[in-house]
């Protein structure tokens, strides 16, 4: 499964990667052409809800999922206009990838 992780993050990219590598995942870069499977961007990121709107527009059939402080619905819900397929807060982000590189291996 290719996943494109947008976050400007170090600390969490890092450690979001590192799991969902490990799972088998191939993590694409911002400025790969191939279409991702699977897109996931942080609320915490610089325009955050601007790439959600853009990466739906490029990539309408691809679920993409939203994470950032379970504390912040106002930014789930503008997330969720924008265009994101769910949102989850901070601390499910890993396991709900995981889940969802084992469905797409079943």
């Amino acid at each position: 499964m290719r996943i494109l992780l947008w976050s400007d993050d170090l600390m969490s990219r890092g450690r979001i990667e590192s799991a969902w590598k490990q799972a088998g995942a191939q993590l694409l870069k911002r400025v790969d052409t191939e279409t991702p499977d699977y897109v996931v961007v942080d609320l915490g990121a610089r325009d955050a809800l601007t790439h959600i709107t853009r990466l739906r527009s490029s990539f309408p059939e691809v679920d993409i999922l939203a994470f950032g402080p379970h504390v912040d619905g106002e930014a789930f819900k503008a997330a969720k206009a924008a265009g994101a397929s769910e949102v989850v807060a901070r601390g499910a982000v890993v396991e709900r990838g995981l889940r969802r590189l084992q469905q797409s291996s079943d």
